[in-house]
């Protein structure tokens, strides 16, 4: 027993005052639930919950931060169609290099995820041009054929190649692609050299395909048609991209 002020105050008093605290703080009286300090471990499980219910922090891009180089096909690029003869007289005709005057494409170049990265890539039908043989005549005759009879240009009037994938590989990239020609598409895989600058990207492929791939009848030509173009052209690229402000 204690004594305040020449009172004597029983335990039964003080007892009863630290219920009455208890019962303030939630504790123990008055149906509520009692109060519990968690433990370490229980702090923490708690947070992992918390954590778990919070969004994903936003992504760079997200943030407004730029994650993309857009570089731009300059009109000093090179863009050329080869040609190989066949045919029981395949001897007598010609290996033809053409060229594309009219195009156009970027690429968007991702520097933390090359894989991500893509070309997009459109050539103008009738701008293609034979440059060989040097036979004015022929020239003339063999282009309007390619671009009447074969790629239908009035119908036709773009050729497209579009990345679908980036792979690493040596020197550059290795890109499986969809190219169009005539309408129809067909998957193509390329692997293209790269060198890339601070304002200057440039990149060199080449790859080849079937013109029956895309329903395309190879050029026939002299008697009976015994000298005709192989069915198999080869696309030679030599790309000059600037980059976008």
């Amino acid at each position: 027993m204690l004594q305040t002020d020449g009172e004597e105050v029983g335990h039964g008093a003080i007892d009863g005052a630290a219920r009455t605290r208890s019962q303030r703080r939630g504790g123990v009286g008055g149906g509520r639930v009692p109060f519990k300090v968690l433990t370490a471990p229980s702090r923490l499980a708690v947070l992992a919950a918390l954590a778990a219910l919070l969004p994903p922090a936003p992504a760079p891009a997200q943030l407004g931060a730029p994650d993309s180089v857009v570089y731009r096909l300059s009109p000093t690029s090179r863009l050329e169609v080869k040609t190989g003869k066949a045919g029981l007289f395949g001897f007598a005709g010609h290996e033809h290099v053409i060229r594309a005057r009219g195009f156009a494409g970027r690429v968007v170049y991702y520097p933390g995820a090359p894989t991500a990265s893509r070309v997009d890539l459109t050539v103008q039908s009738d701008s293609l041009e034979v440059l060989t043989p040097p036979d004015t005549a022929e020239i003339r005759k063999v282009t309007e054929a390619m671009r009447t009879e074969i790629l239908r240009a009035e119908q036709y009037p773009t050729i497209s190649f579009t990345s679908k994938t980036a792979a690493p590989a040596d020197s550059g990239f290795r890109i499986v692609a969809e190219l169009t020609l005539v309408g129809q598409t067909c998957e193509v895989a390329v692997d293209v050299r790269v060198a890339i600058g601070p304002d200057t990207l440039r990149a060199w492929a080449t790859f080849s395909v079937k013109q029956t791939d895309f329903g395309i009848k190879p050029f026939r030509g002299g008697p009976a048609g015994t000298v005709r173009v192989a069915d198999r052209v080869t696309f030679a690229i030599e790309a000059v991209a600037t980059r976008e402000p």
